[in-house]
């Protein structure tokens, strides 16, 4: 740990520089990057992410070296701004900002006009009416930061939505009694009497009185900034993106620039491209007479910030109201683009028609936009295609793959809004977070309608298939949240009426009111911004010109092969369209439960013989080998992977009286018999049971049919044109005889299968890693194999020692405390499980150098585990059809961080 916490920055001169990320978090490092290139930004200061780790680690206290290095920095700002920090008649306010070292929209605490007390603000006054303006700034400002430090600092913000905000109910009120609509309509008068009262709120619900004395004042709130790294939306936050806890938030300190001093003033947000299509064009929204919450908020819909932008013929641009500015604005924002190669997210406000830029952020994107800046760059020369593909986020091309409302079917749109989010949604109307959450955990659709939405509502938004908002803009919370979530929203439809208490929504459509309740079904277009009353059904995603080139790009780049996981012809034809080079697993037990299969599956497993057992798999047979024929077609000229049968067979039978008396009825036999058979297939642990290689072992007539049906169908389709290569795999090995029996088993029935039909075709036998003996020993397991799968759910489970279908009531917890980073059923763990696959990757080649290796668990789609697979010199990744192109990707983007 350094003993320089605060790196200033101001007047062209910075301490730090964009490269300092990880110490000065994304905004600092931004800040201080932006003073090097001569952009105008308010002087100020970064307190490290450093000071946060130490916050945490010792109690909610600082270093020892902190405070001075406060006052110099403060001193510092107060020579360069020339106002004095506390002072009476000429005063130094500041704001008090997050900033992680990666961008976590509105999920972190701000206070804003810090610095102001009962005598200052007169001071203040004294000084703005001196210069011919409007003493009202002063106590707006004042107003604003009574509220903004005691929701922030003093915890008088609501926990949730559903409770009152004590100074909003205030705010209401006095407008109310005014006779006003916004807060900018009130007057000098009625400011100083809401700071009155905001003050007796806070004295009355925290029986402390707010404090006068700025240095407390930033205190507290550099307190509050780091405490809020904590807070309950920053952790759900941190949890979607998988962003360690220990990474901590920096704290910027600035000189305020103020865009409240009038008509001549603005704030605002705005995007290099857009943020939703990735188009090239300069995106985003202002407001005049307003401080930088205001736009974010959602409280005012803002104007668009440009002629190109405009919505309605009646808006104001800022284009046309300052152009002056406007033009700063331009040259500064194609500068910084230029300068950091990427579209960049950007906050600026006007003060007296001066530019002052307060923060550059590489922009987030939906998929689509993702993808297209990126083409596009490459072909501008900005960036070359290696750049392109690392800077991809894998994860993101899921969204692009998600079903669209088929454009087709008939809509009854019943409002328009802002097309803040692309995408589709479809579900039950739900208008508050806790209930999006709930529902969803039941397993319902949902869709989650705000006035406006705030970070309080994270989880709620994480939950919904889409977000609806009545007021707020293309920059608001709403749409920059949901955008970096790839949810669909529709944003300030001004049409709708939210009524929190009758809980539903009502819109004027032609005359009539039609009302929409909780529970009652909206779909959402995020792309036309339209809201549709009722189902709509979808149909399949598009995908550009633009993906395709970047496919391309990754697919010359990556050395793994991706397969897929796909148990049907039609998820295997899904997982080839996705780019998908053979299939790593086929579940043949998942073909076990299909309706016309299922009555001969129990049959055999109620027989009482060797002789009944194999009559019911006679009748199993040709339904095998019937869907193996539609996936060898699907896969012409690509290897497929057929794992025999895996789960313990009490899995295909009922448990429930009423179930077990219809299935007797079926098979013909007493409702005992079943219960019987039940009862004797029971077992205390049955993952760790009688299952898998286990089965055959005992019963070994099952994988015998099973193999009979693979190769038989492997004839069929090889008559009709098709290349054919079956790759057989044995699971549950754990003991090389275990596995040398099987692979005799194998050949034998393949072999006499190939004999019966007079023909030969190649096949391969291998086996699934999933034990954590079967990696100790794989050196014996390769002389009996022609190929490892590891199986990473079982493997997970069997080495974690832990249940995957418990796992979610305690692993929630063990991610929020540290014990993973991440769930190691979503991603490898790569200390405990990764050791054991190495250690089999290793031992297997020993033994045979080109011993084929894949995973066919569900890590092969999570593109850390695709990179570390890669590390191990892995052959090929498995993963479900919609996946296979995010391990493209991941695969590529692995091989490039190798060179």
């Amino acid at each position: 740990m350094s003993t320089k916490f605060v790196y200033r920055f101001g007047n062209g001169h910075a301490e730090g520089e964009g490269a300092m990320k990880n110490l000065l978090g994304g905004k600092g490092a931004g800040l201080a990057e932006m003073n090097r290139l001569g952009i105008p930004v308010p002087p100020g200061f970064t307190i490290t992410t450093e000071v946060c780790t130490y916050y945490y680690e010792h109690g909610q206290s600082y270093p020892p070296e902190l405070d001075a290095q406060l006052r110099e920095a403060v001193a510092h700002v107060e020579k360069l701004v020339g106002s004095k920090f506390g002072d009476a008649s000429d005063p130094l306010l500041v704001s008090v900002r997050s900033g992680a070292r990666v961008s976590m929209p509105g999920m972190m605490d701000t206070v804003l006009n810090l610095g102001l007390n009962d005598t200052i603000v007169e001071g203040l006054a004294q000084k703005i009416k001196a210069a011919s303006g409007s003493p009202r700034f002063a106590w707006d400002s004042y107003r604003r930061f009574v509220q903004m430090y005691g929701d922030v600092v003093l915890g008088l913000k609501p926990e949730s939505k559903t409770e009152a905000d004590p100074f909003e109910a205030l705010l209401e009120k006095k407008k109310e009694a005014r006779g006003v609509h916004l807060d900018t309509e009130l007057d000098e008068k009625a400011l100083r009497e809401l700071v009155a009262e905001f003050k007796a709120e806070i004295k009355k619900r925290k029986g402390r009185d707010f404090p006068d004395d700025p240095w407390e004042q930033l205190r507290g709130a550099i307190g509050a900034v780091f405490g809020s790294w904590e807070n309950h939306r920053a952790v759900t936050y941190r949890q979607m993106y998988n962003i360690p806890s220990s990474w901590g938030t920096a704290v910027s300190v600035q000189a305020m620039v103020f865009g409240n001093q009038g008509d001549d003033c603005a704030t605002g947000v705005a995007f290099t491209r857009d943020p939703s299509t990735g188009e090239r064009r300069f995106f985003g929204e202002y407001l005049v007479n307003a401080q930088g919450e205001d736009v974010v908020a959602g409280i005012r819909t803002p104007q668009p910030i440009n002629n190109a932008s405009k919505r309605q013929p009646d808006e104001k641009s800022l284009e046309e109201l300052m152009p002056a500015a406007y033009a700063d604005l331009v040259r500064t924002y194609e500068r910084l683009e230029k300068h950091y190669r990427d579209m960049q997210d950007i906050e600026f406000t006007i003060a007296k028609g001066k530019l002052w830029m307060l923060q550059t952020r590489t922009g987030k994107r939906t998929a689509k936009a993702m993808v297209r800046i990126a083409v596009e760059m490459v072909k501008e020369g900005m960036i070359d295609a290696d750049e392109a593909v690392l800077r991809a986020d894998a994860g993101k091309l899921d969204e692009l793959l998600h079903p669209m409302l088929d454009p087709s079917a008939p809509k009854k749109i019943i409002a328009r809004g802002l097309p803040a989010s692309p995408g589709a949604a479809v579900g039950k109307v739900v208008f508050h977070a806790d209930e999006a959450v709930a529902e969803a955990q039941k397993g319902e659709r949902v869709v989650l309608v705000r006035v406006e939405t705030s970070p309080e509502d994270i989880h709620g938004m994480t939950a919904a298939q889409g977000i609806l908002t009545a007021r707020g803009g293309m920059t608001s919370h709403a749409a920059v949240v949901a955008r970096g979530m790839g949810k669909c929203c529709v944003a300030g439809v001004s049409a709708i009426n939210v009524d929190y208490g009758k809980a539903q929504m009502s819109v004027n459509v032609d005359g009539k009111v039609v009302v929409v309740k909780r529970g009652d079904v909206l779909s959402l277009d995020g792309g036309k911004g339209e809201v549709i009353l009722g189902a709509v059904p979808m149909s399949a995603p598009a995908l550009d010109e633009d993906y395709a080139q970047l496919m391309k790009w990754v697919d010359e780049r990556r050395r793994l092969k991706v397969r897929t996981n796909a148990d049907t012809p039609t998820d295997a034809q899904t997982a080839r369209n996705y780019g998908a080079e053979g299939i790593g697993l086929c579940r043949t037990e998942h073909m076990f439960f299909a309706e016309d299969k299922i009555l001969a599956v129990r049959q055999m497993i109620l027989a009482d013989s060797v002789g009944e057992r194999r009559r019911a798999l006679d009748k199993i047979l040709p339904m095998q080998q019937k869907d193996f024929v539609g996936i060898f077609k699907a896969m012409d000229g690509l290897p497929v992977t057929i794992r025999l049968l895996d789960p313990p067979l009490h899995e295909f039978l009922p448990t429930e009286d009423a179930q077990i008396a219809v299935v007797a009825e079926e098979l013909g036999v007493k409702p005992d018999v079943v219960r019987a058979r039940v009862a004797a297939l029971h077992e205390s642990n049955p993952m760790l049971g009688h299952r898998g290689c286990r089965l055959a072992i005992t019963n070994p007539e099952i994988y015998e049919t099973q193999v009979r049906a693979i190769i038989q169908a492997a004839v069929e389709v090889k008559r009709a044109g098709v290349d054919v290569q079956p790759e057989i795999m044995i699971p549950i090995i754990g003991h090389e005889r275990e596995l040398a029996i099987m692979r005799a088993l194998v050949i034998k029935a393949a072999d006499a299968a190939l004999a019966d039909a007079r023909e030969k075709i190649a096949y391969t036998v291998g086996t699934m890693i999933e034990l954590p003996r079967a990696c100790m020993v794989a050196d014996k397991l390769a002389a009996e194999a022609d190929f490892f799968s590891f199986g990473t759910n079982d493997l997970t489970q069997t080495t974690l020692g832990v249940s995957r279908d418990d796992a979610a009531r305690f692993l929630g917890d063990y991610v929020k405390r540290g014990i993973y980073p991440v769930d190691p059923f979503v991603a490898i763990d790569q200390e405990g499980l990764g050791a054991l696959m190495r250690i089999g990757v290793d031992k297997g080649r020993s033994a045979k150098p080109k011993l084929k290796i894949g995973i066919c668990g569900e890590h092969g789609g999570e593109p850390s585990s695709v990179a570390f697979c890669h590390s191990l010199g892995f052959d090929y990744v498995s993963c479900s059809p919609f996946r296979v192109p995010i391990a493209r990707l991941a695969a590529a983007q692995a091989a490039l961080k190798d060179r």
